[in-house]
């Protein structure tokens, strides 16, 4: 081939491949134009700033197609179905107390993905960040805003897998001290000291005296709740099993968790269990909940499940925490709220 020939075949060859990716950038430009794209009776986003020092208000992630799509938003407690505003951070997962936030944040990088956890004050400013082992499912804040707690998947994409594998991290905000693995704790199981290559944490909620906290265990097949200690690095069985994602009410005297139900279409159903007497009541949601459900109050918890005809988003429902009543649509187009 003469020079002049494999001149032309190199300028030919550049001109395809920038065709090529001219076409495929054009193609995402498009899938996400699509994403972002309005619904009719879509909610009302504007920019603003959403202080998590702010009472009587609902912070949560938003996923209403727009440009504030998974951005933290805000609404007013009284009013949630108002027109809500959203700041720039932008979070997979996010949850909030006493003017601390965290937010779980899942992103492609240069070379691959980049999982970081984003710890904020009360201006949703960066106080600091942790990378991420996997990708991330749970996040919460002790009720005095002092620890802060996720869960990410290290193997798997969901708690219906057959097999999955999850890490969970603590953080004392105080000193920036991380446990970055609750497997390392201590633990005791059915009054017995316990360890096994199976252990999995997830779906830690904090009690108000800055040490306690219960999470869920999964272990040769069953899960259990357990109470743990941050400062004495232990955690113990509380004597019943087939608990998920447990949440403390405001009071301390009561959890929400989903419940693996095998019978019938659901999978999942959400429970109150009551720590005093371990009585278990099951909540007027007969739908299947994976989420690790909020209190709003004592007397009404809320929880994510998908937006009809909408795989990508999902809408906030509540429901009374005694077992009464019915479950009703709190916000369109939001998940992981927090009641401020």
């Amino acid at each position: 081939m003469t020079p002049k020939r494999r001149l032309l075949v190199l300028v030919v060859s550049v001109l395809l491949l920038a065709g090529l990716g001219t076409g495929f950038v054009l193609h995402a430009a498009s899938r996400a134009a699509d994403t972002n794209q309005a619904r009719a009776g879509d909610p009302t986003v504007t920019a603003g700033g959403v202080g998590l020092d702010q009472r009587a208000r609902i912070a949560f992630v938003n996923s209403a197609p727009g440009p504030h799509r998974t951005e933290v938003a805000a609404v007013p407690a009284a009013a949630p179905g108002a027109a809500r505003t959203a700041a720039q951070l932008k979070c997979a997962r996010f949850y909030a107390a006493s003017g601390t936030g965290v937010c779980l944040q899942s992103g492609l990088g240069v070379v691959s993905q980049t999982n970081r956890a984003v710890v904020t004050d009360a201006a949703l400013h960066t106080e600091h960040t942790f990378a991420l082992a996997g990708t991330p499912s749970r996040a919460r804040v002790s009720p005095s805003g002092h620890l802060v707690a996720w869960t990410v998947f290290v193997g798997g994409e969901s708690y219906g897998a057959a097999f999955f594998s999850t890490r969970t991290s603590i953080v004392d905000t105080r000193t920036w001290q991380l446990q970055s693995n609750l497997e390392d704790f201590a633990i005791t199981l059915n009054g017995s000291r316990y360890h096994a290559v199976d252990d999995n944490f997830w779906g830690v909620t904090f009690a108000a005296d800055d040490d306690t906290f219960y999470a869920t265990l999964g272990t040769g097949g069953h899960t259990y709740l357990m109470r743990g200690s941050v400062a004495h690095r232990t955690v113990v069985s509380v004597g019943v099993q087939n608990v998920e994602c447990p949440s403390l009410s405001p009071d301390g005297t009561r959890i929400a968790f989903k419940k693996r139900i095998l019978g019938g279409a659901s999978l999942w159903h959400e429970y109150v269990l009551d720590l005093r007497t371990l009585k278990q009541t099951p909540l007027a949601e007969h739908r299947s909940v994976d989420d690790q459900a909020a209190w709003l109050d004592d007397r009404t918890v809320a929880y994510a499940l998908p937006h009809e005809g909408d795989v990508k988003s999902t809408d906030l429902w509540s429901v009374p925490a005694d077992g009464s009543g019915a479950a009703r649509l709190l916000i369109r187009d939001a998940s992981s709220p927090a009641a401020l």
